[in-house]
């Protein structure tokens, strides 16, 4: 048996076998093997999964209007121009100090528009002390009151300085 019909033998039972497999799929009167049906999902996976689904979206809007609120700075800016101070005037514009090189800008910020309002030399801005040093009367006040009605719930006596 030469090789040529050999081949021509082989390619005629493959092609065979690929008639078979198509005539097994395409036609209804030849059963199909049966899979595993998919489990069914309930009412409740659907309500968890939906709940998850607006929970982090809520988060991620929220996220991003207190980023956008309270004028977070992105990470990683550009050294040569630095904000160094920015305030509310309006509930739209602001007026922000712009170091860039040795020079202050004082800007106006409304929407859509930012107006150079003066331009002055760089300053040394003092040290604030922290927030912590400096405690507000009325939360002293408070938070003695606060730790004093603990301590007496909890029955413990006052430390003595």
């Amino acid at each position: 048996m030469s090789l040529f019909a050999r081949r021509l033998r082989q390619a005629a039972a493959s092609f065979a076998a690929a008639a078979c497999v198509a005539a097994h799929a395409a036609l209804p009167t030849v059963p199909s093997p049966v899979e595993a049906a998919a489990p069914a999902v309930g009412a409740s996976s659907l309500l968890q999964a939906g709940f998850g689904m607006f929970t982090v979206l809520g988060l991620i809007f929220l996220c991003a209007w207190a980023a956008r609120r309270f004028g977070l700075q992105r990470l990683g800016g550009g050294q040569s121009v630095k904000v160094v101070s920015s305030t509310m005037v309006g509930q739209r514009e602001r007026v922000v100090v712009v170091e860039v090189g040795g020079t202050w800008l004082v800007l106006g910020v409304a929407a859509g528009r930012v107006n150079a309002l003066h331009s002055l030399p760089a300053q040394v801005l003092p040290a604030a002390p922290p927030a912590s040093a400096m405690p507000d009367a009325r939360l002293a006040g408070a938070a003695g009151l606060f730790a004093q009605k603990l301590r007496d719930s909890l029955g413990l006596q006052r430390p003595h300085p």
